[in-house]
């Protein structure tokens, strides 16, 4: 690791077979913490690579726990988190939503590591427990439309950095991995970055996947459809921009998404949601988000179709039914 650490001192770069193999080493516990610190520092001081993140991505799979969810053309809506913005589980809610349209969904998530409730923390409030048996995974997106794969039961590596994540308390190159690792690999893709080289990076790397994606960046910041400003999305076909009042009707405020201060109040805030009783800023966010993935899947002739699918599985209380059903099969 010393010899590494200085060559990337020097400004250099890894290629990708450096970089997988880097990471396999840190899930194998090779280099103490201060070691794998050190390392994490390093993208915290430039920008990554494409070759990086596609190593790091390479030793991720690689390593991963192997899962077949027997269910086809799902979809994965998740953010790379760290954007410091402290909002509410916005891409999780946008997920039951989606689920009550009729769209399966395999959700990838992990603990927080720069905020108070990540996507893992609220789940497991809920009464969500995780697993890694691909049985019991496939039984809840066949019978609730949905299932929840927690991070660090498929990926080693995540369990060894876990720690060092929550000790550092900002993003790291790990939040980059998190939208572009999902196990179960599923079809179509919605992802939120938090800023807009990291949005290139990512197109660059999913087109070569051939993966079907749409890159949200809200332009203060959001790694989601925040409705706070204009909204760039980035797709395989190209990108342009979108007003808060083309997305979700209306335009909000920050102060309109704030998460609450506890895992507790986050999981309050979710079931007021999922139920209909969310503010009407918090339902246009949500309602937004998830028809931004509706509309990945080109089940939609356009995005205000999509719009209307999202509202109905709201309104009619099919995502809360989902959420219940995914909760009773535990």
């Amino acid at each position: 690791m010393k010899k590494l650490l200085q060559y990337l001192f020097e400004h250099k770069t890894l290629t990708r077979e450096q970089a997988k193999e880097v990471l396999v080493q840190i899930s194998q516990g090779v280099y103490n913490e201060h070691e794998i610190t050190s390392f994490v520092t390093v993208f915290l001081m430039r920008s990554i690579t494409i070759d990086e993140l596609m190593g790091f991505r390479d030793a991720l799979l690689s390593l991963a726990v192997k899962i077949d969810i027997d269910v086809e053309n799902t979809i994965d809506i998740v953010g790379t988190g760290g954007d410091g913005k402290d909002t509410f589980n916005i891409s999780t809610l946008a997920c039951f939503i989606v689920a009550g349209a009729g769209q399966p969904v395999v959700k990838h998530g992990n603990y927080g590591a720069s905020s108070v409730s990540g996507a893992s923390n609220v789940m497991e409030q809920l009464g969500y427990v995780f697993k890694n048996e691909q049985t019991a995974l496939s039984k809840e997106v066949k019978e609730a439309g949905i299932c929840f794969l927690h991070a660090p039961l498929f990926h080693p590596a995540l369990k060894t950095v876990g720690p060092i994540r929550r000790n550092i308390g900002v993003r790291t190159f790990f939040n980059m991995l998190g939208p572009i690792v999902n196990p179960a690999q599923p079809k179509f893709q919605l992802i939120g970055v938090y800023n807009l080289e990291m949005a290139r990076i990512y197109n660059y790397v999913l087109q070569g996947l051939g993966k079907d994606f749409t890159l949200i960046h809200s332009l203060d910041g959001y790694d989601e459809i925040a409705l706070t400003t204009d909204t760039k999305v980035i797709t395989n076909k190209g990108e342009y921009i979108m007003t808060p009042y083309q997305l979700g009707k209306k335009k909000v405020f920050s102060e309109e998404l704030h998460g609450g201060r506890t895992v507790e109040e986050a999981a309050s805030i979710f079931k007021n949601i999922i139920q209909g009783k969310g503010t009407w800023s918090q339902n246009a966010v949500v309602l937004s988000n998830a028809a931004m993935a509706l509309f990945v899947t080109g089940k939609y002739e356009n995005y205000d179709l999509a719009f209307q699918a999202a509202v109905k599985s709201l309104e009619s209380g099919a995502a809360n039914k989902c959420l219940e059903k995914l909760i009773s099969l535990q």
